[in-house]
């Protein structure tokens, strides 16, 4: 079977992260500037070899300070570390429409693998005979095994940043 290049389409696809703040709420971000390539056997989605690639300095939380502090040393490094990438090394099936697609992920030039947890939205024929496929990507990181390092302790115990980043990435893709 043939294999068959996606297209990512960047007006209704994002990629999101989320971190716990002084333990007590959660702050948001995403990368607006980033890159998704897929391919598959036909349409069957456990052929794919998927990956991604984030510009660290397009990452925003609607606060310019804490951005700033996010694209510094403290934490990504964007001057010497400007983007991190994934890619993926096997899908597995759990049913019709999710799967598990293991891979390795590249934050401030430490690699580890990852398994997300994918869940196909659906497929569609669109009006200009293209076929459409909506997925939601989802994982976690410890962000300390990536050297995201800042720590800093509040007075009643715990941390201003928690260690824990929940990833998701909404991605609609498309071919002829």
């Amino acid at each position: 079977m043939a294999r068959v290049k996606w297209q990512f389409d960047p007006a209704h696809s994002e990629i999101l992260f989320k971190v716990k703040h002084m333990m007590v709420s959660n702050v948001s971000g995403q990368f607006k500037k980033f890159d998704i390539q897929l391919d598959t056997e036909g349409h069957d989605f456990t052929t794919a070899k998927a990956s991604f690639t984030a510009d660290i300095n397009s990452l925003t939380t609607k606060v310019e300070m804490r951005d700033n502090h996010l694209k510094s040393d403290d934490f990504f490094d964007a001057t010497n570390h400007p983007t991190l990438q994934f890619d993926s090394t096997r899908i597995i099936k759990k049913n019709d429409n999710e799967y598990d697609m293991e891979g390795n992920l590249t934050i401030r030039g430490i690699t580890r693998p990852i398994t997300f947890h994918v869940e196909n939205i659906g497929m569609v024929v669109d009006p200009s005979g293209n076929h459409r496929a909506g997925f939601e990507i989802t994982g976690k990181i410890n962000r300390f095994d990536y050297g995201l390092k800042y720590n800093a302790l509040i007075e009643t115990g715990g941390v201003v940043v928690g260690d824990e980043v929940r990833i998701t990435a909404n991605v609609e893709v498309y071919h002829s």
